[in-house]
């Protein structure tokens, strides 16, 4: 009997053993099995086949349009005319380097260089295609019983009239010879030779529409000359002479749009205004009080200078000179 139940437990422990490696073994066999997701994974896999075929179509209408769209053009700044009165002296030479000095740093400038001459000289025509500039080079002589004498004092006749009235002459013809809208964008600009230009300043006039107006230092015998401005208009002019003038300003102190000087030919500087009325001469028949537009912080900076270099004393040299040991007179 004994011996019955211990073949019983024997037969069952062995077939329980059986049956449990079996499992085992079918266990293992199932892990290197590919698992057949197919039907899991179908509907993500149409929407990520879905989403690459837009991206797709996205990339080449973007290659389309950029190679079909043109580069847009930035607004050309409008061009500053500026027009310099210069004569033969011993410092001419320094005044135009340093004043060609910085137009350079100004874009869209172009420098008309009108001499007190019977003919172009030699050394401003060099200086100017040296310079690197955009320019114009012209002469005009001032007639003699306008000319300034020796010894008297630079108040006592209006200079440079005659090269001003050049230049817009030539400003003038030189569009009219040019076909198109954009050849009356510009500013016209007053700069003598001797004076000090913050390069602000040309930003500043370069959106001119008719005449715009800001301070200038060192004049008239004051610290600064002003246009006064209340409610961003200009009512009256801060000056120590003659405030009752139409245009109490330096040349110095004002920019006309180009456009406006083409509509008006006959517009120009009167050689026979009284003095202190040369800068009125011009401005009355171009715009009004009420018109002018205020620069420079509603004319509360200072970015022009109306300086003077000091005559050189020349003593020694006319001394050399009188030895016949003077200096080359080829040297500039």
């Amino acid at each position: 009997m004994a011996t019955r139940m211990k073949l019983k437990l024997k037969t069952v422990f062995v077939l329980y053993f059986m049956v449990s490696l079996m499992g085992l073994i079918y266990a293992l066999m199932q892990l290197g099995q590919r698992c057949d997701c197919t039907e899991h994974n179908m509907p993500k896999d149409r929407t990520i086949s879905r989403l690459r075929g837009e991206l797709h179509r996205f990339q080449e209408q973007l290659r389309k349009s950029e190679a079909t769209k043109q580069p847009q053009k930035q607004p050309a700044k409008p061009t500053i005319f500026v027009i310099t009165p210069t004569y033969a002296r011993l410092v001419q030479k320094a005044e135009l380097t340093r004043l060609s000095q910085t137009f350079l740093n100004v874009p869209q400038l172009h420098w008309i260089v009108v001499e007190d001459s019977p003919h172009k000289t030699p050394l401003v025509t060099d200086l100017l295609v040296k310079s690197g500039l955009t320019h114009t080079h012209l002469h005009m002589p001032t007639a003699k019983d306008r000319k300034l004498q020796e010894g008297d004092p630079s108040w006592l006749k209006p200079r440079g009239v005659e090269q001003r009235n050049e230049g817009l002459r030539w400003l003038r013809e030189d569009r009219r010879a040019q076909p198109g809208g954009d050849n009356q964008q510009g500013v016209v600009y007053f700069a003598d030779d001797d004076n000090t230009y913050s390069l602000q300043i040309f930003e500043e006039m370069r959106s001119t529409e008719r005449v715009s107006v800001w301070p200038v230092g060192l004049v008239g015998g004051m610290k600064y000359e002003r246009p006064v401005v209340e409610g961003g208009k200009v009512v009256r002019f801060h000056t120590g002479w003659r405030p009752s003038r139409p245009f109490p300003m330096d040349m110095a102190g004002f920019a006309v749009s180009l456009k406006l000087i083409l509509a008006n030919q006959e517009a120009c500087f009167d050689g026979d205004a009284p003095m202190g009325f040369l800068e009125s001469s011009l401005l009355q028949g171009l715009v009004t009080m009420d018109e002018l537009e205020p620069k420079a912080d509603n004319c509360s900076k200072v970015l022009v200078w109306h300086t003077r270099t000091e005559k050189p004393k020349m003593k020694r040299e006319e001394a050399l000179q009188a030895q016949g040991l003077g200096s080359d007179r080829a040297v500039e």
